[in-house]
């Protein structure tokens, strides 16, 4: 009997998930291509620009529609998931973390309120410990100049850099209630809660999934038709929600009493060296380039703040704005750090494996993957620095944003994105923002922000110039026209070719505008009676430009839960170790934090072998030689047993145990315990234990150079005998 033919699709059946998944991923790439060519054109058309950047929003919608359904397909969601899971311990860390009192929420006695936090003793240790080593990797040894501005900031600069009108998220109410929900979080919930009560047709389940990935997407109207076709209530009460609306992430307040200014506390550090540039420029003597850096407390109030202290309404961020010449963003250290390898997510790989790949920085430079030297400079020392605090590098990346996440005037950007139990955390971000903040500070504020070039040799050249009609041009663009006069007086030869030969042609002109209109569009179409183009022949010394601004921008709240959980882990029973005197190997299953010792926040626990008055002068004499040695120390002297007091010293990351014994009364020998190992040596003195640990907290030396140096020590008595 014959086999029964193959069945044939439909005519009008929808393409299989991969299929459809690849034609979006074509669409997307090819019409990114034609933005950045128009992006970088200097005489681009605006209104094919603002055309094509909506296209590649709505590609973008139908690129992420795919990724969600095959991804239901295949699976690949759900064992991402899982996979994040069993690699961190959630539940473990935070614990941890309310037992020992890294942090709570604040004013907890009184209710609490969301989103804000307090550091308690540990948690302030580690966190003064990470930013004295970002200043030390970052500002130290880069020689760059220190700034602190104020957290509160007046609304013309913030109205300036954009914040007052784009830095929002959409909210919905409880229509009863007046709750206040984000809306993309709410609705997201709902979506999970759909897809996971196994309620939902097949095509019902695939089209949650498409709406869920692309959440990001949604604006007012779209994000209203999606909270209506899936009838989203309010989830504490069951009541209708409002329409959604955008809603700005600041803080305002008036500087002043009664009619004061109005003002916000600072969503970033960064406007704070924008505006003092001129200063911090003649404070280093007019040279070019330099790089400021600033951290402090920044402010955003986040509608409905979840992941514990991962997204807060207060936390301290740490922004370098480094200054380069637009033409020449080599870097003078470039070399030292060029081999450094590094894991890159480009936009390619998002776009096909979604797998990071293992490149280095200058092959990255070399070809274009990363946009010039200075920016893959800032990402391998960015990845140095995440290595030095004890971040786990098999699970740091660095993530390129794809061109629609990119603002017109950025060239490049790069995320610092951490793998912890909440998948991939975006840490830090590192961006070429060109010279849109300079320039708009300088037409907001009427102050020239620009440095002076000055050539070693005169130049004398035959040159195109632009002469715009200030009187036409004002009447026409109002407070854009010196934005435009100001982008032509700053277009290079090529440009300004390129107007002259549109202009002669008797077209309008489509200009460039450094930092944009105030529309928001990238460039003004001039009007051909309002400009003129002539060649003339000078001898030029120098020039006035507008430097571009490579920003790195990290916030240290998120870089130090990523570390706490990189650095948990659960030591089996009866794995601890020996004890001068007493032994580990009994102990119960313990946590540890294992935090490189230079951030820990304790680096010494001494201890005496047991609660006796023989071992107090020598106790004694140990923690002050350690404090004097500018190395914090906590003595413990209860009554539990040795094995105990060493476990709890390692849950909150203490990486080495000093124990006062009976050979330390008779001959001053004291032992130094090691926090991972578990192993011991016994040093000859006091002094030499504190020299140990002294290079070992500062770079200078490892455990396994200790071990080599002094004799180990064996274990001898049960550790959960009584300690007195």
């Amino acid at each position: 009997m014959a086999p029964p033919p193959a069945a044939t699709p439909a005519a009008d059946a929808p393409p299989p998930p991969a299929d459809r998944l690849a034609a979006a991923r074509t669409a997307y790439a090819s019409t990114a291509d034609t933005v950045r060519s128009l992006r970088s054109s200097s005489a681009c058309d605006a209104a094919e620009l603002s055309a094509a950047e909506a296209r590649l929003r709505a590609l973008r919608v139908e690129l992420s529609a795919a990724q969600g359904e095959a991804d239901m397909a295949d699976g690949t969601a759900a064992a991402a998931a899982a996979a994040s899971e069993a690699t961190f311990s959630r539940a473990g860390v935070a614990s941890l973390l309310r037992r020992r009192f890294f942090y709570s929420p604040a004013f907890d006695i009184y209710g609490g309120v969301s989103g804000l936090y307090d550091y308690g003793p540990p948690a302030c240790a580690v966190k003064n410990n990470v930013v004295a080593l970002w200043r030390q990797h970052f500002v130290l040894e880069e020689g760059m100049l220190e700034l602190e501005g104020t957290c509160l900031t007046p609304e013309p600069v913030l109205k300036t850099s954009g914040h007052v009108d784009k830095f929002t998220d959409l909210l919905v109410e409880d229509a009863v209630t007046g709750a206040p929900y984000r809306a993309d979080h709410l609705l997201e919930e709902h979506l999970v809660a759909a897809m996971e009560g196994g309620k939902l047709t097949a095509e019902r389940a695939e089209a949650a999934a498409s709406l869920r990935a692309r959440l990001d997407e949604l604006d007012e109207d779209a994000m209203a038709a999606a909270l209506t076709e899936w009838e989203v209530k309010a989830p504490e009460t069951d009541n209708a929600l409002t329409t959604p609306y955008a809603f700005n992430l600041m803080f305002k307040t008036q500087i002043g009493p009664k009619a004061g200014v109005v003002g916000y506390l600072r969503p970033e550090t960064a406007q704070g060296i924008f505006v003092n540039f001129k200063r911090l420029l003649d404070y280093n003597g007019g040279r070019m380039p330099f790089a400021a850096a600033q951290i402090g407390l920044s402010f955003r109030n986040e509608i409905s703040p979840r992941a514990g202290v991962l997204r807060v309404r207060e936390f301290l961020q740490a922004e370098i704005e480094h200054f380069v010449h637009p033409q020449h963003k080599e870097h003078p250290k470039f070399a030292g750090v060029a081999g450094r390898v590094v894991n890159l997510f480009p936009r390619e790989q998002q776009l096909t494996t979604r797998v990071a790949v293992p490149m280095s920085v200058g092959d990255a430079v070399a070809a274009g993957t990363i946009a010039n030297e200075t920016l893959g400079y800032f990402i391998a020392r960015t990845d140095m620095f995440a290595e030095k605090m004890g971040l786990n590098l098999e699970h740091v990346r660095f993530r390129q944003h794809l061109e629609h996440e990119m603002a017109h005037y950025a060239s490049d950007c790069w995320d610092l994105e951490v793998n912890t139990s909440y998948r991939w955390i975006e840490c830090a971000g590192i961006a070429d923002r060109a010279c849109f903040d300079l320039t708009s500070h300088s037409v907001a504020a009427k102050t020239e922000l620009t440095v002076r070039e000055v050539f070693d040799t005169p130049q004398t050249d035959e040159l195109w110039v632009a002469a715009p009609n200030k009187g036409a041009l004002g009447k026409a663009f109002k407070r854009d026209a010196q934005k435009i006069m100001a982008s032509l007086a700053a277009a290079d030869q090529d440009t300004l070719a390129a107007y002259a030969a549109t202009h002669a042609a008797g077209n309008p002109v489509t200009v460039a505008v450094d930092g944009g209109l105030a529309s928001g569009d990238p460039s003004a179409v001039v009007d051909p009676a309002m400009l003129a183009f002539k060649r003339v022949t000078q001898t030029i010394h120098g020039r006035n430009y507008y430097p571009s601004v490579v920003e790195p921008s990290f916030g240290i709240g998120r870089l130090l839960y990523c570390l706490w959980e990189h650095a948990y882990f659960v030591r089996p029973a009866g794995d601890g170790g020996a004890a001068a005197e007493g032994s580990e190997t009994n102990a119960p299953p313990a946590a540890v934090l294992r935090l490189p010792a230079e951030v820990a926040p304790v680096k010494v626990i001494l201890l005496p072998l047991m609660r006796q008055a023989v071992f107090n002068d020598r106790l004694h004499e140990a923690a002050d030689a350690f404090r004097e040695a500018g190395l914090s120390a906590r003595l413990d002297d209860s009554g539990q047993s040795i094995g105990r007091r060493y476990a709890r010293a390692d849950e909150v990351g203490t990486p080495f145990g000093v124990t006062v014994d009976h050979k330390t009364v008779e001959d001053g020998s004291i032992t130094v315990r090691d926090r991972d190992t578990t192993a011991q040596v016994r040093c000859p003195s006091i002094a030499a234990a504190v020299e140990v640990v002294r290079r070992c907290c500062a770079g200078l030396g490892t455990w396994a150079d200790v071990s080599a140096e002094y004799p180990g020590v064996v274990a001898a008595a049960d550790a959960d005998a009584p300690a007195a």
